[in-house]
């Protein structure tokens, strides 16, 4: 009780003050707001044009990071191998059921040991356009539409190594 009489003895002797900084800070409140609104009222249309600025630039930078996510996994498949010891017999029984003529035969080889078309006519010392030739030849009679799988037929056929 004696505390709540000191607090009223000291607001009733400096009630003055007390009153002067509640309405200086009042005051001061009014004018800040006052400012804000001017700011807003006369910068209006640069406040909504930044704003719309921040929006498209943050929706561009959540676009730009769901585009870049990877869409595919990577699968890693492993294939076995077998590799043999024993000399390599060719096939001629295929060869001729197939129709592979020595040439064709020849650029299979070569195609078989990495070699690309360019290399084959120097190789062979033919045009291009032959080893062009040979190489849609061989896909036809292999049934075949990329190098890789006639090459893997030949292969399996025992055709070449």
């Amino acid at each position: 009780m004696e505390n709540m009489n000191r607090t009223i003895h000291f607001l009733s002797r400096h009630k003055h003050n007390f009153l002067y900084g509640v309405s200086l800070a009042g005051l001061l409140f009014i004018l800040k707001w006052l400012e804000l609104r001017y700011l807003i009222f006369n910068n209006g249309i640069e406040i909504y044009i930044g704003s719309i600025a921040l929006l498209f630039t943050a929706l561009g930078i959540w676009l730009a990071i769901r585009l870049m996510k990877p869409k595919i996994k990577t699968v890693l498949v492993e294939k076995e191998v077998y590799i043999s010891n024993t000399p390599f017999i060719r096939n001629e029984k295929e060869l001729t059921r197939l129709g592979i003529s020595k040439r064709e035969l020849d650029v299979l080889q070569l195609m078989a040991k990495g070699f690309s078309n360019v290399e084959i006519a120097e190789h062979l010392f033919v045009s291009l356009n032959t080893v062009k030739t040979h190489a849609s030849n061989l896909f036809m009679k292999l049934d075949a539409k990329r190098r890789t799988q006639a090459i893997e037929k030949a292969k399996q056929l025992g055709i070449v190594a």
